[in-house]
């Protein structure tokens, strides 16, 4: 795949933080790393537009247990720049990326109905550093990132679009082809977040983990188009105590964790410098969170 395929997944993009006395998962929209994860872009510019719909009907208990039943919804529109230098760091490539999102969240319950929603543009998030490998058979980068709270926010609202703190992140992708015809590769993304202390509040989320992950199969090619389908999948846990004022002991030790599998597929249009995705994920098993299904939709397009 060209450019276009390698920048929409290598660029982070985030989710819209759920309220600070209730934090149920980290900021990275979980699925979006999970194809190409390992592939930096060849030198030039792009631009890519994510479109995200997490929608969840279940809210799960420390045991996986059903807790509540309602509806959470968070839509994401993200608009990612990103530049790869033509100049090589030694052997690796180095480019950098930048992600403004525009969003629209809701929250509500069976029993009380409407809780909280809000929408415009949301916390946006930046990769100064972006470094990649490639190898015959596998393609690596790592890179580091910051999200920075500019969306809306204010402690005690119930229409906030940001988080209101500030997560560095650490992060690698791995893309592997077993294959001497590469038509199967096999992608990993993981990220750490380290969260700060929310404005207002005084509440700090606990860290987490975040993995994506992919099998993928090339179809034979006809025409101008390049197909890839297979499984995708994500998963993240909470490592570290949610700490703060106002957090209750029994809260501290809570931990979430999210699962999900789905189905993904990628068309690669080179000729035209365009590449479409699109991928599916049902959760399950979660715990101390919500639980339900993802659908993203991606185009990106070469700009030089």
């Amino acid at each position: 795949m060209k450019r276009g395929f390698e920048v929409v997944f290598a660029a982070g993009v985030w989710l819209v933080a759920s309220a600070a006395s209730a934090q149920n998962r980290g900021v990275y929209p979980l699925g979006m790393s999970s194809m190409g994860s390992g592939i930096v872009a060849e030198p030039g510019l792009a631009y890519s537009n994510l479109f995200l719909i997490y929608s969840r009907d279940l809210a799960v208990g420390p045991n996986g247990e059903v807790t509540a039943t309602g509806q959470n919804s968070v839509l994401m529109d993200m608009n990612t720049i990103s530049w790869v230098s033509a100049k090589r760091v030694g052997n690796a490539k180095f480019s950098m990326a930048a992600t403004l999102p525009i969003a629209n969240n809701s929250l509500s319950s069976d029993l009380t109905g409407a809780i909280s929603g809000g929408g415009g543009f949301a916390d946006s998030f930046y990769q100064p550093a972006i470094f990649g490998w490639h190898f015959e058979r596998a393609d690596i980068k790592a890179a580091y990132g910051f999200l920075a709270p500019t969306g809306g926010f204010e402690a005690g609202a119930n229409d906030n679009v940001g988080s209101g703190y500030w997560t560095h992140v650490l992060l690698s992708g791995q893309t592997f082809f077993p294959t001497e015809s590469k038509r199967i590769a096999i992608s990993a993304f993981q990220m750490y977040e380290v969260h700060g202390s929310q404005s207002g509040t005084g509440i700090r989320p606990g860290d987490t983990v975040d993995l994506d992950f992919s099998v993928m199969h090339a179809l034979r090619e006809r025409g101008a188009a390049r197909v890839q389908i297979g499984l995708v999948g994500y998963a993240a846990w909470q490592t570290s105590a949610k700490t703060g004022p106002t957090v209750a002991a029994a809260e501290s030790a809570t931990r979430y964790r999210v699962n999900a599998v789905g189905a993904g597929s990628v068309v690669a249009l080179p000729e035209r410098g365009v590449t479409l995705a699109f991928k599916y994920f049902d959760e399950f098993s979660n715990e101390s969170t919500f639980e339900g299904d993802s659908l993203q939709i991606s185009v990106a397009v070469d700009l030089d």
